[in-house]
């Protein structure tokens, strides 16, 4: 069998295991939509946890940036890792102590107020989708090529799968969709990266791979890349060329911005207990380990394949799959000198480069590259698919009920009972799937870097406000309202600067002290702590009621009694 009837095969028998489950598993109350119910178990919620963050950008561009960018690329990586650890230590015990449907729900409580409350949903929503136009745009990308229909189509395609488990199930549909979903991609991914390890380096473990000796030169496979690199006019794969600051702030954005996405927390609502909250981390940072380690790898293989199958070979005698590509939009060959040879090479080099190749493909087009079976490349596609999916479903959940909870059941229309609840959150849910596909059809740019402002998006906003809900007694609502409002605003005005308005002024020259629109997120939260710490100051301290609030999630179970028995 081809390669496009592979992938209707495997496509086809994951959508209909998701959607089975969908229909197993489907929601019955608010509680099982929102929470699923409470009752999920660690190791269920660790699997659907690491589905749901393991986005497209994890599996189909993270290691296509950092093929391209080498070195730089680590930012992603210690970053989108990190994050879990400050989620481990400072977050997730504390949220599922207090026992919420949502991060807006913390926060309207936290600070007693509806106006936070609101600002919290309008932040929620704003990052949310953010973060769902690069999962639509990795649908249409792998939809695009595979099966070879129209990118717009693929997204649409997209649409309607998400639609139906996502309306039907809620939260219960979702994270059993989504352990189904980590296993399709967690092993989409690893077979094709054993296979190039096998085939480069001779060794099945791809993470050996990576530092390992390419059998075709005999030489170290870093060291080897690093002369390619050279000889096209490209920098050392093994260098960077990033600042040290925006380095740091970028790992800082992305780190900080895991600890505050409203749909990784909300998985925390999910476990029964505040000790499998905890576990759940644990369970996440393993599973999402296997992929993020074996990444580096498939990026240098993918790169150097790249390299020794396209440069100085002849347009008319190039493969299949660069052809198929092409046709996508997202490869392309301009022949700048006419001799009808493709010279891909860097900005050093003394030719003109003549191949343009979209960072998202990498992943996707390694297999095919590499000359794989053709149910590894169906395999791929699948994988990518569920990645993409998986969190497009727990953004499209946040949206929905931010909008059906937060904002019309506790603000709004309070009198509004349980299945009115039910019915506008599955209608909010069916409207945010249509904005979230127009996006995934006007991308605001690839899908790592759309990902990474959504994350300094969240880390200028979400992040503050809840640390300090829950160390800072004294954090009052005036200065969590002004924090939110004055991060997010600042980031997403320097994002949209330097993306939008004026991209020609897109470099380290023009940027505020050389961070880049990827490293502000930073910036952001660091002005709404500053903004927050301030007004707190100078406003009057939380009611008596808060405060007590803020003691019971902070300290153990009992510590309370015994520290009012010592005053």
């Amino acid at each position: 069998m081809n390669v496009q009837t592979w992938t209707f095969l495997l496509v086809a028998a994951s959508f209909a295991l998701y959607i089975g489950i969908a229909v197993w598993s489907r929601a019955s109350s608010t509680k099982e939509f929102y929470v699923a119910g409470g009752g999920v178990s660690p190791l269920a919620n660790g699997m659907a946890t690491a589905a749901d963050w393991m986005s497209a950008a994890s599996f189909i561009s993270m290691a296509g940036l950092i093929s391209f960018m080498g070195y730089d690329g680590s930012v992603y990586l210690m970053g989108w890792t990190g994050g879990y650890v400050l989620l481990a230590l400072l977050l997730a015990p504390y949220l599922r102590k207090y026992g919420a449907f949502t991060v807006p729900d913390f926060v309207g409580d936290r600070y007693y107020s509806q106006l936070a409350r609101i600002v919290a949903v309008v932040c929620a929503i704003f990052v949310s989708f953010t973060y769902v136009a690069g999962q639509m745009r990795g649908v249409g990308i792998v939809f695009g090529r595979f099966l070879e229909v129209d990118v717009n189509v693929g997204v649409g395609i997209g649409m309607a799968i998400v639609f139906f488990y996502a309306v039907l199930g809620g939260m219960k549909g979702i994270t059993y969709t989504q352990v189904a979903q980590y296993c399709v991609l967690i092993f989409a991914f690893l077979v094709p990266a054993i296979f190039l390890s096998l085939m480069i380096t001779g060794t099945p473990i791809p993470q050996f791979g990576l530092g390992g000796v390419e059998q075709a030169s005999g030489m170290p496979l870093l060291e080897r890349l690093n002369g390619l690199h050279r000889e096209l006019g490209f920098g050392p794969y093994t260098s960077g060329t990033k600042s040290t600051l925006d380095v740091f702030f970028i790992t800082a954005a992305l780190m900080v911005g895991t600890a505050g996405l409203p749909h990784v927390i909300i998985r925390f609502y999910t476990v029964p207990r505040v000790r499998d909250a905890r576990i759940s981390v644990g369970w996440a940072l393993l599973f999402i380990s296997l992929l993020y380690t074996t990444a580096p790898a498939v990026a240098v293989f993918a790169r150097t394949n790249l390299i020794n199958s396209v440069q100085d070979v002849p347009y008319s005698e190039v493969p299949e799959w660069f052809t198929k590509w092409e046709d996508t939009g997202l490869l392309a060959f301009n022949d700048a000198n006419g001799d009808g040879r493709i010279q891909y090479v860097g900005p050093e080099s003394s030719m003109t480069n003549e191949l343009t190749v979209d960072r998202d493909i990498m992943v996707l087009a390694n297999p095919e590259i590499a000359n794989l079976p053709a149910w590894v490349i169906g395999l791929v596609a699948a994988g990518g698919l569920a990645a993409a999916l998986s969190t497009a479903a727990g953004l499209l959940l946040v949206i929905s009920s931010a909008v059906s909870h937060d904002l019309l059941k506790r603000s709004f229309m309070p009198e509004i009972n349980e299945k009115q609840e039910l019915l506008a959150a599955r209608a909010a849910a069916g409207v945010a799937v249509i904005v979230a596909g127009y996006f995934g059809m006007n991308p605001p740019g690839f899908v790592a870097q759309v990902v990474a402002f959504a994350f300094g998006l969240a880390a200028s906003s979400f992040f503050p406000a809840i640390i300090l809900g829950i160390f800072s007694k004294r954090t009052t609502r005036e200065g969590a309202i002004l924090g939110m409002v004055s991060g997010i605003t600042f980031t997403a005005a320097y994002i949209v600067y330097f993306n939008f308005v004026n991209p020609e002024a897109n470099n380290a020259a023009n940027w505020w002290f050389g961070i880049s629109p990827e490293g502000i997120g930073t910036v952001g939260m660091l002005l709404n702590f500053a903004v927050t710490i301030v007004v707190s100051r100078m406003t009057p301290e939380p009611p008596a009621q808060v405060q007590v609030l803020v003691d019971l999630i902070r300290v153990p179970r009992g510590a309370g009694e015994a520290h009012e028995l010592s005053i």
